[in-house]
């Protein structure tokens, strides 16, 4: 009887061991299936779905304990990646129905629409009718493009008795030694792809129409040229504009490189931005995402250095020169991300991380001053920030540190150090919304140019790209900007380099003609 009942209890025992094991193997399935179900859902939203990272209103409030400030402005601060639109705030009010009024700059063309002979003369006493007034109708029109050739035609003079030579005035400088393109065709090629993103092999289908063949080789040869006429424009841009800046916001993206050591005929290469506080971007291209290319971006540069948690930055922090600034702009996408497979949790949080971003819309409403700044978020900014700190302590018991939830609270508190700096000084931003905006050019463009053939091609987008940035950055017309600079580039004082920067060039424009 002993042993029946020892063979049973082993027995009990077995199936214990074998029951603990199957529960174990049941949360491990659960949690990759919530895991795989996590990326599907992340998949589907970027191939198919909207690209907004809107939530309900209402659903935010749930459970914060406060409410929102009802000051609000119209444009939405929310954090966005390049080329995705994001936010949890009430959308912009949609603009007014019917047709706009036409621009008073346009040259107009007056056209006079006279009735016939025979309808001036009255029909009863046979005398010619007197104008009453007349009605205007607007009608905006196009012309394609129009290219042209300008001759420089220079008369030679010489004395008929004296032999003191041949006298002809000299050339204009001109961006290409002996080439045909002048500084406004040049102009127009580099805007058309490194601002409206029109690749050369499309260029070179539609210049036929202007009346003018020009091969791809030809066109990337006059770019390849005008990179290599603005690369000290840039430099310049980059040591003072730049790194002359105490702040730096700084992110990076990627682009396809023709290699044909490479498999398949290409690798990845990096593009990445760097801006300062005056509004200057610099692009950087390296081959790799490695930290040597912030490091000698950087070098021993000292400020503030804002950007995503990517550890090739590390060592610049390490070094202690550049002190680190997080983005809740990224902090925030990762609790957008687990709101399906943890909605309550996920919502509180952003809930909280969207009342940050209201202080923010308050300041910039009543345009504050980095000083009044600073002082508004210590008022507002930091009991938001308390209660949030408080709320991720709570919810990382709840969530295993694997699951989307349990991601979003570590990444956070990770970086929590990071993320809460922006409150110390006003003159931070409390994401890297500025760099992601930065590089939307460069993800619009990668899908039309497809690839760079070349590192040293990379090179040169990042040159060309620093400057059309910058342009619209500021507000200045890139097309006007580069025209009028190459003309003059070749024989401009290394001295006076700054003169030619977007910057530099839009203060001499707002002096010449200060209405």
């Amino acid at each position: 009887m002993g042993g029946v009942e020892t063979d049973l209890r082993e027995e009990i025992a077995l199936m214990r061991e074998m029951l603990a094991e199957l529960r174990e193997q049941l949360r491990s399935s659960q949690r990759d299936n919530e895991k795989l179900r996590h990326q599907l859902d992340q998949l589907l939203r970027r191939m198919y779905g909207r690209r907004t990272e809107r939530l309900d209103p209402n659903q935010t409030e749930l459970g914060l304990g406060m409410e929102e400030p009802e000051d609000r402005d119209d444009e939405d601060d929310d954090p966005g990646a390049p080329g995705t639109e994001v936010a949890d705030e009430p959308a912009p009010p949609r603009r007014r129905c019917g047709r706009r009024k036409l621009p008073k700059d346009l040259p107009r063309k007056r056209i006079v629409l006279e009735p016939a002979a025979e309808d001036l003369v009255c029909s009863c006493c046979e005398k010619e009718k007197a104008q009453m007034g007349s009605d205007i109708t607007e009608e905006l029109e196009y012309e394609p493009a129009v290219l042209f050739i300008s001759e420089y035609e220079r008369p030679k003079y010489a004395c008929r008795r004296c032999e003191n030579g041949v006298v002809q005035a000299k050339l204009p400088a001109r961006p290409i030694d002996k080439g045909m393109a002048g500084p406004g065709l040049l102009a127009h090629v580099v805007v058309s792809k490194y601002f409206d993103s029109l690749p050369l092999h499309r260029q070179e289908l539609i210049f036929p129409r202007a009346g003018l063949d020009l091969s791809r080789k030809t066109l990337c040869d006059w770019v390849a040229r005008v990179a290599e006429l603005m690369e000290p424009i840039v430099g310049y841009m980059r040591t003072n504009g730049v790194l002359g800046s105490r702040v730096i916001h700084s992110d990076d993206t990627r682009i396809t490189v023709q290699d044909p050591s490479h498999p398949g005929g290409s690798r990845r290469g990096y593009i990445w931005v760097y801006g300062g506080t005056e509004g200057d971007l610099v692009y950087d291209f390296t081959p790799s995402r490695s930290r040597d290319g912030p490091l000698d971006f950087i070098g021993d540069w000292k400020g503030y250095f804002q950007a995503d948690a990517y550890s090739g930055y590390d060592e610049l922090f390490r070094r202690g020169f550049a002190i680190e600034v997080g983005c809740w702009g990224h902090a925030r996408r990762r609790f957008f991300e687990a709101v399906k497979t943890a909605v309550e949790s996920a919502t509180l949080v952003m809930g909280l991380i969207r009342l940050l971003y209201a202080v923010e819309r308050e300041a910039k409403r009543r345009d504050l001053g980095t000083d009044d700044r600073c002082a508004l978020r210590e008022e507002k900014s930091t009991p938001i920030l308390d209660q949030l700190e408080e709320t991720l302590a709570d919810l990382a018991r709840r969530h295993l540190p694997k699951s989307p939830m349990g991601d979003a609270i570590g990444y956070a508190q990770r970086q929590w150090g990071a993320l809460v700096r922006y409150v110390e000084d006003g003159a931070l931003e409390i994401d890297n919304n500025r760099s992601e905006r930065a590089l939307r050019i460069v993800a619009v463009g990668r899908k039309n140019w497809m690839f760079a053939g070349s590192d040293a091609g990379g090179r040169r987008a990042a040159t060309l790209y620093s400057l059309t940035a910058t342009c619209r950055n500021i507000g200045v017309d890139p097309f006007v900007y580069l025209r009028d600079v190459l003309s003059r580039i070749s024989t401009h004082p290394m001295r006076r380099i700054e003169e030619l920067t977007p910057r530099g060039w839009r203060a001499q424009q707002l002096a010449a003609n200060p209405a």
